[in-house]
Formats: structure tokens, sequence, C-alpha cells
């Protein structure tokens, strides 16, 4: 092969891989009536996003890449503040970094989260919203083609039965907590003999959950309805408090 066919396939080499690379970039936006603090965290094995932490504005957007085969999730915490130390903290969804950056740590339950996988060479994405964790704010994710959207439009603190709830500092409700995590019981928490999906049914907890959002993961096993997938390496868009 001559230097000028050596080089015409090796562009076109390239340009397959390129195309085949299903980068993406994620639009963060604040709906919510007050700054929030959003977090990201990347899946063991792969680097950081560019931010893992940042302030948002009421109104406010911001713009993330992430690289084909990206996989990790997305949460916003509230009520945050910094101290005469410097250390910041939050009400919910705190990352414990005592930073705005959570730097490999990931939100304190109870949190709503946002959790996708992206595609390499062509596959599919996949990427859902879990309450698996508890509820802290409103969520919504949006694919930029005519892949399905996913939400957690509720306000599930409205709704939340007392024993999940978590108070912030002026008494009102600011988190739903996950049965799993407020009562630690195996039947709420899939584990030990009700470890499988046979044995760990949704329970009215879960049934609460999944009432106020029927497209988000209520429980461990709640794939099914909760699971979305879209293929050809979309731009997706989340909002808080869509």
């Amino acid at each position: 092969m001559n230097t000028i066919a050596l080089l015409s396939f090796s562009l076109a080499l390239a340009m397959i891989f390129l195309s085949g690379a299903q980068s993406a970039t994620f639009t963060i936006k604040n709906n919510c009536p007050f700054t929030i603090w959003p977090g990201t965290l990347t899946g063991a094995g792969k680097p950081p996003l560019s931010s893992t932490g940042f302030e948002l504005a009421s109104g406010a957007t911001q713009s993330i890449d992430a690289p084909a085969g990206w996989s990790g999730r997305f949460w916003a915490r509230s009520g945050c503040t910094t101290d005469a130390t410097g250390k910041f903290t939050c009400e919910t969804a705190d990352c414990g970094s005592g930073k705005v950056s959570c730097n490999g740590a990931g939100g304190i339950p109870p949190a709503s989260l946002v959790e996708l996988t992206l595609a390499e060479n062509g596959g599919q994405d996949f990427y859902d919203i879990s309450l698996v964790d508890g509820f802290n704010l409103p969520v919504g994710l949006v694919p930029s083609s005519s892949c399905a959207s996913t939400s957690c439009p509720a306000n599930v603190n409205s709704v939340c039965p007392p024993e999940l709830t978590l108070k912030g500092a002026d008494g009102s409700v600011v988190g739903c907590k996950s049965a799993c995590l407020a009562l630690n019981k195996p039947e709420y928490c899939c584990t030990g003999a009700y470890g499988t999906p046979e044995t760990c049914p949704p329970t009215d907890y879960s049934k609460m959950f999944k009432t106020q959002c029927p497209q988000a993961y209520s429980y461990a096993y709640d794939d099914k309805s909760s699971t979305f997938t879209c293929r050809g390496g979309p731009n997706y868009d989340i909002t808080f408090c869509p």
C-alpha cells in the first residue's frame, strides 16, 4: 500500500472510530426558585467529569461534556452554606467533601438521582431517574433526540410519611428517605431472604414513591418501568424542578 493510500485508509479508520464514539453534552438547568448545588459522580474506572460540583442560581444553566463510555450520576444539593472556617455543608444530598466540588463522593441520601451510561461504538445509552436513595428535589431528563424522556416532577416531600421525613433547620420537610434508609429492615432493602425480585415485591412505601413519580425507580427491583435506552448518541438536558 503506497503512502497516499495508507493515509487515506488511516483517516477512514479514524472517521469510523469517531462516528462510533458517542460522547454527550449534559446541560443542567435550575428551574427551582432557589439556588442549588449540582454534584456529579463518575462510575469506577472512568475519569471524573470536568466539574464534580458547582453552584447554580435559580434560572441558570451549565453544560458539561462527557466522553463515550462514561457512566455515572447527577444530583442536586439544597440548603447549602459555608461556615466561618470555610466548610461547605448542605441540608440535602451533601457529598461530605466540605467543599462545593464533591471530588469522587456521592450524595448522602435522601437524594433524587439521574443515572446514565453512555454507549461506545454505536450502542445504546441507558438512563433512569432513581428514588431508591430517597427524594430531595424534582428532576427531569430529556434527550436531544426523539428518544423517551423521563422525569420525577412531583414534590414527594409534600406527601412523605412522617417516619421517612428529613427536616431542615426551619422544621420544614426537605427530603423523603427511602424505607430502607429510615427503617433498615431487609424487606425494604431487598437484602437477606428478600434479596431477589421474587422475594422483594413493592411495599406501601415504594408504592408511594411510584404513585408520585411513575417513571422513576421506587425500589431496587423496579426495572421494568424505570430504565430507558437511546441509540444515536444524543445530548441530554437535566432540569431540577422541571
